[in-house]
């Protein structure tokens, strides 16, 4: 049976109430890997994964996902500013419903707007170069999504 793919606090109720979880900014060209601890208060980048087929992607993931015995999965939906979904909203649901059929762990959904803008102008301001931002702002974005995830979720449970 194919993982659920559900908003994040509905995808919540799936998993048990502790376990780590993978975020993941999914690129045309890289996917950014961050992960939770166990107690989900900390994301932690782990890898950008450079795009090539998908068995190949999703593979990596599984591979990261047992490696570090996460729960679930969370991935960024970017919806448009007006609350629409364009065609890279489009591509992460593709993704999410291919990958739900190779794995058991609950997929949330994310909003991800502007996440990879406020990364960019975080490392802007650590006057990183451009080049060495362009090797980690796709790792740095997922930290960014999984991170504001993890806090909703610790909102959800007071």
């Amino acid at each position: 049976m194919p993982a659920l793919i559900l908003p994040l606090i509905e995808a919540a109720a799936h998993w048990p109430a502790r376990g780590a979880l993978i975020g993941l900014d999914l690129g045309t060209k890289t996917i950014g890997v961050a992960v939770s601890d166990p107690d989900r208060r900390l994301a932690t980048g782990v890898t950008t994964i450079q795009r090539k087929a998908f068995k190949a992607d999703a593979a990596r993931l599984a591979e990261i996902a047992a490696e570090r015995s996460v729960v679930g999965f969370i991935l960024g939906l970017p919806i448009n500013m007006d609350g629409s979904e364009g065609p890279r909203a489009q591509s992460t649901r593709a993704f999410a419903r291919n990958f739900s059929q190779l794995t058991a762990l609950a997929i949330g959904l994310w909003d991800e707007r502007l996440s990879t803008a406020a990364v960019e102008r975080e490392l802007i301001g650590t006057d990183m170069s451009r080049a060495r931002r362009a090797e980690v702002i796709d790792e740095h974005a997922a930290i960014f999504i999984l991170q504001g995830a993890l806090d909703r979720l610790s909102r959800k449970q007071l």
